[in-house]
C-alpha cells in the first residue's frame, strides 16, 4: 500500500498481487457499510474513489436507490444521513479475514468476513446499537495502478454464538464512536 487520501482516508496504491487485492477488500468492505455511504455528498465522493470508472454510474445508482429517503427514514435519519440532535447513528465494520475466491492478473473476487456495529446511539433511540456478523463479496478489477471494484455483494453470517455481556448504555456506544477511529487493513 503506497498511500491515502480522499474520502475518510480511504486507502489506495495497493499490491498488485493477491495479498493487495485482499487488503483492498477489506479497506472496501470497511467504507461501503459505513455510516459515510448512507450521507449522499460522502457516497458520490466513495463510489469515485472506489470502482472502475466503467461501473461507476451504475454502481452509484444501486446504491442510491437502496439508500433512498425511505430506507433513510427507517433509520431514523434524514435525507442527507444526518442523525437527530442528541442522537449518535452508528455503522462500524471490522473484517475479520479475507478470502480470494479466484485471482488473475488483472481481477480478483475476494470474500471478507466481517463483524459491526449499526443503529442510532441515544436516550430514546428507537432503533439500538447493535452487531452483525456478514461476508461481503467484492469483484475487483486491476485499474490505474489500483485494484478497484466492478461488483459487490454481501450475505449473512457465519456468526458466532453471542457472548453472554451486558449491553453498554447508549451514551458509552456514541462516545466510543466519537474517541475511536477506524483501521485500515493489509496483509
Amino acid at each position: 500500500m503506497t498511500g491515502r487520501s480522499g474520502a475518510g482516508n480511504i486507502p489506495s496504491g495497493y499490491a498488485h498481487d493477491e495479498q493487495g487485492a485482499q487488503s483492498a477488500a477489506a479497506n472496501y468492505a470497511v467504507a461501503l457499510v459505513s455510516a459515510d455511504i448512507l450521507k449522499p455528498d460522502r457516497r458520490a465522493e466513495i463510489v469515485r474513489r472506489l470502482f472502475v470508472a466503467d461501473k461507476a454510474d451504475e454502481l452509484a445508482a444501486r446504491l442510491d436507490k437502496a439508500y433512498d429517503k425511505k430506507f433513510l427514514d427507517t433509520l431514523g435519519l434524514d435525507a442527507k444521513g444526518n442523525a437527530p440532535s442528541g442522537l449518535t447513528y452508528v455503522s462500524r465494520t471490522a473484517p475479520v479475514g479475507t478470502k480470494i475466491t479466484q485471482y488473475t492478473d488483472d481481477s480478483a473476487s475476494v470474500e471478507v468476513w466481517c463483524t459491526g456495529v449499526f443503529g442510532m446511539a441515544g436516550v430514546s433511540s428507537t432503533n439500538p446499537v447493535t452487531n452483525d456478523w456478514f461476508t461481503m463479496t467484492l469483484k475487483l478489477r486491476w485499474s490505474g495502478e489500483d485494484w478497484k471494484v466492478e461488483s459487490f455483494s454481501q450475505k449473512d453470517g457465519p456468526a458466532p454464538v453471542n457472548a453472554d455481556r451486558t449491553a453498554s448504555d447508549a451514551e458509552e456506544i456514541a462516545k466510543a464512536v466519537e474517541q475511536y477511529g477506524g483501521f485500515t487493513y493489509a496483509r
